[in-house]
């Protein structure tokens, strides 16, 4: 009873900008087992053909899933609606 609760409920949610930068992904590599998924987040270095990890998160596969609905349902609403730029 006290799940259905939490449910309902918004979460607040606080961040530090100074110590929580965003990085941005050239790519990121993502290997699962029975327990959960391990999300790599990398950057290319320059123009070798390298790249270091910037990032990692984990998740346990029924998170993984939820996420992965989410992400395409965020995706979908916003499709067109946003413009990052001009490709020359």
């Amino acid at each position: 009873m006290a799940e259905d609760k939490t449910k309902n409920q918004e979460m607040a949610v606080n961040i530090n900008l100074d110590n929580t930068p965003i990085y941005y992904t050239d790519s990121v590599y993502i290997t699962a087992n029975p327990d959960g998924v391990v999300f790599d987040v990398l950057q290319k270095l320059g123009n070798m053909n390298q790249a270091r990890i910037v990032s990692r998160f984990g998740m346990s596969r029924e998170h993984a899933k939820k996420f992965a609905a989410e992400l395409s349902k965020l995706l979908a609403i916003t499709e067109g609606h946003t413009k990052t730029g001009s490709k020359n």
